[in-house]
Parts: structure tokens; C-alpha cells; sequence
């Protein structure tokens, strides 16, 4: 499907320079866009394409003003970023969408499935598992006994969730990732080896999560792993059992949240973070990437570093670190001439 500048600025209230029946069909980087592309400009050291791409379209903000020819059609918004966002909405919510029951699911008698869902190719539901209206199954998921999957929820390909779990509305689960396998629970045994502590809790995820590709949360050894509304994770992540995961949360991938902790709400944890067992993460916390946290943070603090330091803490002790090469060497220089004197 094409739109026009004119029907693009019209949606957005924005101001055409240049052809306003330039036509785009799909999005593209402005540094490597084509035509028939839409690009948009949001970061000020990209400006130089705007000049030289090929994209037919380019959003930029109401107040930029060209410093050289253009070849590209430019639509000025207030807000090039949430402009940007409505668009990729609208476009996405305009693709075909999957419908229906694949003959080659298998769908357990004692299952429930609501009203308009998708199930797709070797997609496996078990007994007692409900699967309510609009839901989405893509091939080779897993839906364990007793499972619960929320109104419009989605499951990409290769997702396991086992059983008694339960997944809230409008979540999305990406490829591969697996809610409720056993918590890492072993108990050292006389004979030196090591026994198995049964996992029988289970994971509890709240509306509007969205779950990177192969992520794992483990299922509680009692109760229930929780992941909160809103949160949001990236690919790679290990949650352990009994976490607790506060509202609107986010991290990036490959963090490790270890068993029974409790993160906050709306926290950001960068990449690699790990945190320890039995740790409280306040609310509103910031923690830079490849942290260690090994003891609680109180609400609104900012740590870094390994083990990590608050914010200003770790930007001192890091300049100072940076400088140990050369101030050993000016030590050992000193103990020379101190030695000499003697």
C-alpha cells in the first residue's frame, strides 16, 4: 500500500517542502534509504543525509531549515519521534493479521479456545489450557496443563509455557523463550552429589508484558514468579524462581535476575546486569550496564560498576582507576629515590 506526502502530512498535521504526491510504501534508515522509502530525522548528526538519501519522504521537526539542496521530499511535525511511532502503529496494525485453526494443531478435548484466536502448524495446547478470544499461537508453541493465555495476547513461534501458568492480555512473547520451566533448586546430598528441591509454584504474567526471544523465567519452588503490567524484557534474560518483577520495568538483554529478588517498578536494567539472590531493587532505579548487585537499592538510586557503586561514587572511583597504571609507576619511582637517599 502506498500514501502520499499530502495524505502523511494530512494524518500528521505536519507542513510539506517539496512534491506533495511523493508516494512511500515502505520505512526505511535515512542513511540507507531508497525510494519509495520514508525516513525520519531525529538525531542532529545524521543531517548530512537528508541530503543525499534516496528516500522519497523525510519527517523532520517543524523548527529544521535546510542547509543544502534537497532531493527529498521533507513533511515538518511537532514531534518527529511520536509521529514516527503512529506511523509504524498504523502500518502494522494494517498488515494481514493470522486467523484461524491449524488441522495439524493438537488441541486437547479438555482445552478451551475463545472466539477469533490462531493456532498455528504443530502448535500443541494440553488439558484444561484456556486460550481466550484473539489470541495468537504460532507453529511448534507449547501450552502446558492448566495454562491461561489472555485475550490478544501473542505466542511466537517456539514458545513453551508449562503448566499452570498464566499469561495476561495483550502480551507478546517472542520466539523460543520458556515461562515455567524449574527454578534452579539442588540441595547438597551426603553422598556429595546433589538432589532435586521440586519447583512447584508457577509464573504469573501480568497484562501488556512483552517477552524477548528466548528469555526464560523459571516457575516459583512455591507461590509464584511474578512479572508485573507493563514490564519489558529483551532477548536473553534469566529470571529465576520466585522473582518478582515490578510494573512497567524494563531491561535489556542478557540480565540475570537470581532467585527470590524483587526489582521495582519502573526501573531500567542495561545489558548484562546480574543481580544476586535475595536482593530488593527499589522503584525508579537505573543501573548501567554490566552491573553487580549484590545488595539491596533504595528507590530512585542509579548504580554502575562491578560490584556496583551509586552514580557519582563509580564515576570518582573510575577516574581514579583509569590513573593506577601511573601512579604505581610514580610510587615505585618515589620508593627509588627515597631508597637512594638512605
Amino acid at each position: 500500500m502506498q500514501f502520499t506526502a499530502e495524505m502523511i502530512a494530512g494524518l500528521l498535521g505536519g507542513e510539506i517542502v517539496g512534491n506533495k504526491d511523493a508516494a512511500v510504501h515502505t520505512v526505511s534508515s535515512i542513511e540507507g534509504g531508497k525510494e519509495g522509502g520514508l525516513s525520519y530525522l531525529t538525531n542532529p548528526k545524521y543531517e548530512q543525509y537528508v541530503y543525499t538519501t534516496a528516500c522519497s519522504i523525510v519527517l523532520v521537526d517543524r523548527s529544521f531549515e535546510p542547509k543544502g539542496e534537497l532531493t527529498t521530499t521533507l513533511i515538518k511535525v511537532d514531534n518527529v519521534g511520536a509521529c514516527v511511532l503512529q506511523l509504524l502503529e498504523m502500518y502494522n496494525a494494517m498488515k494481514p493479521q493470522k486467523s484461524g485453526i491449524s488441522p495439524r494443531a493438537s488441541i486437547s478435548d479438555k482445552a478451551q479456545v475463545g472466539e477469533g484466536c490462531y493456532i498455528g502448524d504443530f502448535a500443541v495446547i494440553e488439558d484444561g489450557a484456556v486460550i481466550e478470544d484473539g489470541a495468537k499461537i504460532y507453529p511448534q508453541c507449547y501450552v502446558g496443563d492448566g495454562v491461561r493465555i489472555g485475550a490478544q495476547t501473542t505466542l511466537y513461534a517456539g514458545v513453551k509455557i508449562y503448566e499452570g501458568c498464566v499469561i495476561g492480555q495483550r502480551c507478546i512473547i517472542h520466539a523460543g523463550a520458556v515461562i515455567g520451566a524449574d527454578g534452579f533448586g539442588f540441595a547438597p546430598n551426603a553422598q556429595g552429589g546433589f538432589d532435586k528441591i521440586p519447583q512447584l509454584g508457577n509464573v504469573i504474567i501480568e497484562d501488556d508484558v512483552e517477552i524477548g526471544a528466548n528469555t526464560c523465567i523459571d516457575r516459583a519452588k512455591t507461590d509464584s514468579t511474578i512479572i508485573r503490567r507493563g514490564v519489558k524484557l529483551d532477548n536473553l534474560i534469566q529470571i529465576g524462581h520466585n522473582v518478582q518483577v515490578g510494573e512497567n520495568t524494563v531491561s535489556s538483554a542478557q540480565t540475570g535476575i537470581a532467585g527470590t529478588s524483587k526489582v521495582g517498578s519502573n526501573c531500567f536494567l542495561a545489558g548484562q546486569v546480574g543481580i544476586a539472590d535475595h536482593v530488593t531493587i527499589g522503584d525508579r532505579v537505573k543501573i548501567g550496564s554490566k552491573s553487580g548487585i549484590d545488595k539491596d537499592v533504595a528507590d530512585g538510586e542509579i548504580r554502575f560498576g562491578y560490584p556496583a557503586l551509586p552514580g557519582m561514587g563509580y564515576h570518582r572511583s573510575f577516574a581514579v582507576f583509569k590513573m593506577l597504571p601511573d601512579l604505581k609507576k610514580r610510587v615505585e619511582e618515589l620508593e627509588k629515590s627515597v631508597e637512594n637517599k638512605k
